[in-house]
């Protein structure tokens, strides 16, 4: 190609009065008679706009840069993040820095959100009742902060965030002169979302393709089951998943994986018996041959204190390493919000082990240990991605700081 090129440029810059050279390298190819070489050279001497021009290749190998800078149409990464108090994602376009006019996130369903909040409220009830009912009627005196002290510590909001929130709640009370037990209360509610908004994150997705996600957890957090939830969530958002079942030392995982699979209408890659780092490996390489969006990877139930057991996690994140160099973009640990401070446990433990990106926090119905999420504020601030109240896929949403703040002191 470029050959051709430099034949065209050293015809054109050849002498008008030497055009043998051109009728001589046409010669090697045909036999050329004498009337055709005078019309040639006539052709030469007179050039005509009628010259037919060669043509450019249909795929040049070298990128053509244009003469004035234009800003390309650019494939946005989409944020999917937790909306504060809507009920289902909202995605939110970047800004195109080609318009000025900035697209608005989808507006919430009211009917949606409040159901949620009313579920949420619900779920939180039995920690709420510990809490709020301090506040009834009473004086701002000494004993109602040993209440309050007694009530977050019976929430398993820990001793180090329930010292930082009552010392933090004496002072404000002291500056701003607070009188009335309702006022205190919307300042204990001002201090807890405060300190469990670095929680909040957004969710990215688009960033590779696909997006690895590695799932972990003990037995019985309800891990497989969240993965399943996801799933259905990501599909709203024309993502493709594609799951892996590398929980192979437990039957009733692969069932239940396969289950909301075919539920979902979503591939499932398992093997009914061999190693769980080799089951994920080839989802990963058969997720990025299909361009799948996303791809969740379900892991055995582990306990922290079983060392031998979380060196198999951490091969498992080696292989998906060699799978995909970038991979996992993100490591999720899904944790029962019934088990108190030991989820606060599991959180140290499996973080020091993979390296959290975020946390799936599972079971907040009826518990009354909601508490924990401040403790984990508090020591490990992992961020919280969703939040589960029951065993719906609806039940199953974004974490925000202040709907949990009103469900707990409203």
């Amino acid at each position: 190609m470029f050959s051709f090129f430099k034949k065209f440029k050293k015809s054109a810059d050849a002498p008008l009065d030497a055009p043998q050279e051109e009728s001589v390298e046409a010669a090697e190819d045909e036999e050329i008679s004498d009337a055709e070489l005078e019309r040639q050279a006539l052709t030469a001497e007179a050039p005509s706009s009628e010259v037919a021009q060669p043509e450019a290749p249909a795929e040049p190998s070298a990128p053509v840069v244009p003469a004035s800078p234009v800003e390309p149409e650019t494939d946005h990464s989409k944020e999917y993040w937790q909306g504060r108090t809507e009920s289902q994602w909202a995605r939110v376009p970047e800004t195109d820095q080609a318009s000025e006019e900035i697209v608005p996130p989808p507006e919430p369903d009211p009917v949606a959100k409040k159901s949620w909040i009313s579920r949420l409220r619900h779920g939180l009830s039995k920690t709420s009742s510990n809490l709020t009912g301090i506040f009834v009627s009473a004086k701002i005196d000494e004993d109602l902060y040993e209440e309050l002290e007694t009530a977050l510590l019976m929430s398993d909001a820990g001793v180090d965030a329930t010292e930082f929130l009552l010392e933090s709640l004496r002072e404000k009370v002291r500056a701003e002169r607070l009188t009335d037990a309702s006022q205190v209360k919307a300042a204990l509610r001002e201090l807890l979302i405060d300190l469990l908004r670095p929680l909040e994150k957004s969710l990215m997705l688009g960033r590779a393709q696909p997006l690895v996600m590695m799932i972990a957890g003990v037995n019985g957090v309800g891990k497989t089951t969240s993965i399943g939830k996801l799933a259905k969530h990501l599909q709203r958002f024309n993502q493709s998943v594609l799951l892996a079942a590398g929980d192979t030392f437990r039957a009733a995982a692969r069932e239940q994986l396969t289950v909301w699979g075919e539920r979902n209408n979503v591939t499932v890659i398992a093997q009914e018996s061999g190693d769980a780092a080799a089951v994920i490996y080839d989802a990963v390489g058969a997720a990025r041959a299909r361009k799948i969006d996303v791809m969740m990877a379900d892991t055995a139930g582990r306990l922290p204190t079983q060392l031998h057991l979380m060196e198999e996690l951490r091969k498992v994140r080696r292989v998906i390493a060699k799978a995909m160099p970038d991979a996992p973009h993100e490591v999720l640990l899904v944790i029962d919000a019934n088990t108190g401070q030991n989820a606060l446990a599991q959180v140290k433990a499996f973080d020091d082990a993979l390296g959290l990106t975020g946390l799936v926090v599972t079971k907040l119905d009826g518990t009354a240990k909601g508490g924990i999420l401040a403790a984990i504020a508090r020591q490990r601030p992992v961020p919280v991605y969703f939040i589960g109240v029951g065993e719906k896929v609806e039940d199953l949403q974004p974490f925000s700081a202040e709907e949990f703040a009103d469900a707990l002191l409203g």
